[in-house]
């Protein structure tokens, strides 16, 4: 991305002589090197400048926003027409999206500072959570009309798959009596399983059922890999965060969604009625909340959801052995870290 930046500034030195031309005209560009990364990795933002005006240009300093922080950057002399490239890198420390932009240059003399700001474009990289890799998720998704076939082969569903000779312990009624009179041998049907595939996932967003930042951090990641595995196995996704409702299309839009998650204390608590409202048919519900959500509010909470749908409720808690305990009507599945979920989801499966 390009824009044009011109800066114009006046200033005498100590002596009285003009610190620098007048109307010293610069054409910017912005480019990122990855526009999506995890946390922990570097980005690299290439800054070039171009003396578009008729006369040199004197040394100066680029101040370039990241997100809340400012990275300096030295711009060179430039002959008129004249151009050259900085490379400002940075390490991203934290989940984001992270606007770059709208930078300010300076130049300075013995006597003299002169800065003049211009809205140069943004470019927005995605910070992403950490993530974990998951096995296939099959735990407690029904069967049904609109289901997709599974690969798994059962004595009753509702896609025919093949024929296979009678067992003792068979259900006579699964018996292919025409095939059984061809071959002089009972035949009994095979069918397989399908399951619907439609997930919701929905993580509290209030920070006082977090311990700490790293607490809430662990239970955006769990959200994340729960929600990139499902998208990865093709199955429909309904994601939740406070206020944002949305069915992304794959998982890097998912992640970038995921990326704009922040705390907010007004959201409510009883994460269902939000749910609901948006993903009223899902076969299996996600909730990830923190380690200070109160059993009993877990409890009434998973009572509106509707009885054909399975309900797992993973609790980060920063530093706690994990563990499953299951309820009538949902399962709760202790997280102490995130390692751990790979592990957790295994079991459940």
């Amino acid at each position: 991305m390009s824009c044009s930046y011109s800066a114009s500034c006046d200033g005498d030195d100590a002596r009285g002589n003009r610190a620098f031309p007048r109307n010293t005209r610069f054409h910017a560009s912005i480019a990122v090197s990855n526009h999506r990364v995890t946390v922990g990795d570097t980005v690299s933002v290439i800054v070039g400048i171009d003396n578009t005006g008729r006369t040199p240009t004197t040394t100066a300093r680029g101040y370039l926003p990241i997100g809340d922080a400012h990275e300096r950057f030295n711009i060179p002399m430039l002959a008129p027409g004249q151009s050259k490239q900085t490379d400002v890198e940075f390490r991203t420390v934290s989940r984001a999206i992270l606007p770059i932009g709208h930078c300010a240059s300076a130049r300075e003399t013995r006597s003299v500072w002169c800065v003049t700001k211009r809205s140069w474009p943004t470019a927005s990289p995605y910070s992403s959570t950490r993530t974990v890799r998951l096995d296939t998720l099959n735990a407690g998704v029904p069967r049904d009309l609109e289901g997709q076939p599974s690969g798994q082969i059962v004595d009753d569903d509702l896609d025919f798959y093949g024929l296979r000779e009678y067992e003792p312990g068979d259900d006579v009624r699964n018996v292919h009596w025409l095939s059984s009179a061809k071959t002089g041998t009972l035949m009994i049907r095979q069918y397989e399983a399908t399951r619907r595939t439609d997930t919701s996932v929905t993580i509290s967003v209030n920070p006082d059922e977090y311990v700490n930042g790293e607490e809430f951090e662990m239970a955006v990641s769990i959200h994340s890999s729960i929600g990139v595995k499902c998208l990865l196995q093709d199955r429909p996704l309904f994601c939740h965060a406070g206020n944002a409702h949305g069915q992304p299309r794959n998982a890097m839009e998912f992640l970038d969604n995921a990326s704009a998650i922040e705390p907010d204390r007004e959201d409510n608590p009883n994460l269902a009625e939000g749910t609901l409202k948006h993903s009223p048919d899902a076969s299996f519900y996600f909730f990830t909340v923190g380690s200070l959500k109160d059993i009993e509010q877990i409890k009434r909470m998973t009572l509106a959801l509707p009885r054909s749908a399975s309900c797992v409720v993973l609790q980060a808690s920063a530093g706690a052995n994990r563990g499953i305990r299951r309820f009538a009507n949902f399962t709760l599945a202790t997280i102490g870290d995130l390692d751990d979920l790979p592990l957790i989801m295994g079991v459940l499966a």
